[in-house]
């Protein structure tokens, strides 16, 4: 019973661990699309008085919306699941054009449990569509993996200007089900 807490508290800190690393590097906008899996985050971005969370009808909006607010003088974090990867591959070339830092925090799907067969191509080729983007690709599986992952991802992104990616597995953030 005890390791079952535990790893349900785990479960439960490393949103929070997430959060307290973008306020540390200063984060102040925060585009995404609505996704269960992030919806922790998202909760506590717009419950926060020094970040601004920003609803996306599509994920590539994200990526001009971060190469503005760098232009402003501010950064920001693009939330997105897996899925979305797919609708960001010409707008991703800003990355590379702009060297602005860039940093998203991706969901998977299609991979640990997927019930929907049509977030399978996009899940599996996630990481490889991001890399030859020219976005460094790092991944958080297990809860406690996840601060010193994120720490590693924005360091790079905002202290490098390495486009960087987090994907957080499916593992992770748990599978859906299908409910009828």
């Amino acid at each position: 019973m005890h390791a079952r807490t535990e790893a349900t508290e785990q479960a439960a800190q490393w949103p929070e661990d997430i959060f307290a690393i973008l306020q540390r590097h200063d984060v102040r906008q925060v585009p995404y699309v609505p996704d269960a899996g992030h919806s922790q985050l998202i909760n506590r971005v717009l419950g926060c008085s020094t970040m601004r969370g920003i609803p996306l009808t599509t994920e590539e909006e994200g990526v001009a919306l971060l190469a503005g607010a760098w232009t402003g003088g501010q950064k920001g974090v693009l939330l997105m699941q897996s899925s979305g990867v797919g609708n960001c591959i010409n707008m991703l070339s800003l990355t590379q054009i702009l060297r602005f830092p860039f940093l998203t925090l991706v969901t998977m799907r299609g991979e640990w449990g997927e019930f929907n067969p049509w977030q399978v191509p996009m899940g599996t080729s996630t990481q490889g569509v991001l890399e030859l983007a020219g976005v460094r690709v790092l991944r958080a599986s297990q809860p406690d993996e996840v601060k010193d992952v994120m720490e590693a991802a924005a360091s790079q992104a905002y202290n490098a200007c390495t486009p960087t990616a987090l994907l957080l597995s499916q593992r992770l953030i748990g599978t859906k089900v299908f409910v009828k």
